[in-house]
């Protein structure tokens, strides 16, 4: 029986901590990620709804999305549970970004590339681990209508968001650079599993203020993250200009990755580094939830 977030966060840190994928692939055997942890949201809370109403009616909630892995035998929405995990950086890996100033270093490149190709593992491999032990589940990014669509307000977006997921389940709140800033910082990447279960909801202590730890929108100081864009697609007056970020990444950072380091995939990330929240959420904002 799995009735603990405990229970389910061992099975992703005991994959974390021997799945062979899980490497920068660089002789130092160094792994991809720092060690993961899970926060787990109810499947009716009111917050994909309304994700869906801002971002667009592509936008899976998790209700949706199990019933398309599960059409036979669709679940309520009140039946279920997102697991939401982060994937933090490591220390090295974020020094190593920290010094550059306009494409990203080899372990940010790396950690994009092989990391996120675990990534895709894990969320796999606790779909199947809780699915095997009775609780159907889904990894919705995995799923094989995934895939981007284009949002009236927002532009290009997926029809599931890591990022929202994580929001809902309590991991952090959106930055300057729609980036989540959670407790291990804004340099990070998520996953997530809908799962039929019967686990305790971690506690939203921001509630719906998707906002409430970033410097810029809490107290109107800081900006570091847009200083840090080399192309000026991050300002305080407009926030993200997606479009800005998307065709550096496409035309730059991701050539620039391919040809020197063989990755390939669309790394940047120089906004998430060299910045007060690179590794934490700033004390005075988090003090205040």
């Amino acid at each position: 029986m799995i009735d603990s977030i405990n229970q389910v966060e061992s099975i992703i840190r005991d994959f974390w901590a021997s799945a062979p994928g899980n490497s920068l692939h660089l002789e130092t055997g160094e792994k991809a990620w720092d060690m993961p942890h899970v926060a787990v949201a109810q499947g009716d809370d009111p917050l994909f709804l309304r994700n869906k109403e801002m971002i667009g009616p592509f936008l899976w909630t998790p209700e949706e999305a199990y019933a398309l892995a599960f059409p036979d035998s669709p679940a309520p929405a009140s039946e279920l549970r997102v697991i939401s995990y982060v994937l933090p950086q490591t220390p090295e890996t974020r020094a190593d970004q920290r010094r550059e100033t306009t494409v990203p270093a080899e372990r940010w490149a790396r950690s994009r590339f092989h990391g996120e190709a675990f990534n895709c593992d894990l969320r796999l491999h606790l779909a199947e681990t809780l699915t095997r032990a009775g609780y159907p589940s889904v990894a919705p990014e995995r799923l094989p209508d995934f895939g981007y669509q284009q949002s009236e307000r927002f532009g290009l977006a997926c029809n599931w968001s890591e990022r929202h997921a994580a929001f809902v389940a309590g991991h952090g709140t959106f930055s300057l650079s729609d980036a989540m800033i959670t407790r291990w910082g804004k340099a990070v990447r998520f996953g997530s599993v809908v799962s039929r279960i019967n686990l305790p909801i971690t506690e939203r202590i921001y509630g719906d203020d998707h906002h409430a730890w970033c410097l810029w929108y809490a107290k109107g100081t800081c900006g570091a993250c847009a200083k840090r864009c080399p192309v000026n697609a991050i300002t305080t007056s407009t926030g993200h200009d997606k479009q800005a970020c998307f065709t550096y990444i496409r035309e730059t950072t991701a050539p620039y990755a391919t040809r020197t380091y063989g990755t390939g995939a669309t790394p940047c990330g120089l906004c998430q580094v060299r910045i007060p929240c690179e590794a934490q959420v700033p004390p005075a904002l988090l003090e205040k939830t």
